[in-house]
């Protein structure tokens, strides 16, 4: 049995690759701001948080509608250069707090709306969803989402051709049950969890999409995963040049991904 990545370490992994965040991964398509908006009547006058907001990708988008941003992120580096190149930005909109989701101090009700993008499998689900709850106002939302890097509903051929190379590797509780049921598409036990949580009006959508990419993108795009980041320097340099290889002599330079976002909405009862 293949070992999961603990919580704690994975964590820690992706800081020391923030060039490979912001320049490998796409943005989440824009349908997922949109269900935001459609649940926020006034953006400006909106309290949010966000957990592990990484090197803000979606924070940015969302700071740009208008909302007041209290980022909840564990890893030093991230948390860092979030305040150096979006706190400078909207000082008075984004608070960076350089903290687990788990160990940051709120007031019960403090917030309207609060998210977690492609972040929410490093949490324990029922300690997480009960704090989200206690600190979201009656009538308030929370939106979590996943980018699945590969559609298992939808095989790409560079998915399928390159599958085997990571067999050997370590895996991210975000596929703990294997790659054709990652934790993002378990539509049932996520909205269980939600539901468990005391969230009601319980909304779910896929969202699939496609990115074309080249090598380099791809590297960049695979060295963010956990599995790769956490190699040895020799290790993850030698996985991904054969990456490289894959797309530029089989593929021809470049491979046409076949991606899907899953998004699930609920809300605090108002009574």
């Amino acid at each position: 049995m293949k070992k999961i990545i603990p919580l704690e370490e994975g964590r820690a992994l992706f800081g020391s690759n923030y060039e490979a965040y912001c320049n490998g991964r796409p943005d989440y398509p824009n349908r997922v701001y949109e269900l935001i908006s459609e649940h926020c009547d006034n953006p400006a006058n909106s309290r949010m948080f966000e957990i592990g907001p990484g090197n803000g990708q979606a924070t940015q988008s969302l700071l740009k509608k208008g909302f007041k941003i209290s980022a909840i992120e564990p890893d030093v580096i991230f948390s860092q250069t979030l305040q150096q190149h979006l706190g400078s930005l909207y000082p008075q909109s984004l608070a960076v707090i350089p903290s687990s989701f788990e160990e940051a101090k709120f007031e019960e009700t403090a917030f309207d709306i609060g998210i977690a993008a492609t972040s929410f499998h490093w949490i324990d689900p029922a300690r997480g969803l009960d704090k989200c709850f206690q600190i979201l106002r009656p009538g308030g939302w929370f939106a979590m989402w996943w980018t699945v890097f590969g559609d298992p509903n939808n095989m790409d051929a560079f998915q399928r051709r390159t599958g085997k190379l990571f067999e050997p590797l370590e895996v991210s509780p975000s596929h703990k049950a294997g790659f054709q049921f990652p934790f993002a598409l378990q539509k049932e036990e996520r909205e269980a969890e939600l539901a468990k949580a005391g969230f009601i009006n319980l909304q779910h959508e896929n969202i699939p999409w496609g990115f074309e990419m080249n090598a380099r993108q791809t590297q960049l795009l695979l060295s963010t995963f956990s599995p790769v980041s956490r190699l040895s320097e020799a290790e993850r340099m030698s996985f991904l040049s054969e990456i490289g290889r894959i797309v530029n002599e089989e593929f021809g330079g470049f491979v046409e991904r076949n991606f899907v976002t899953a998004v699930y909405l609920g809300q605090k009862p108002i009574f």
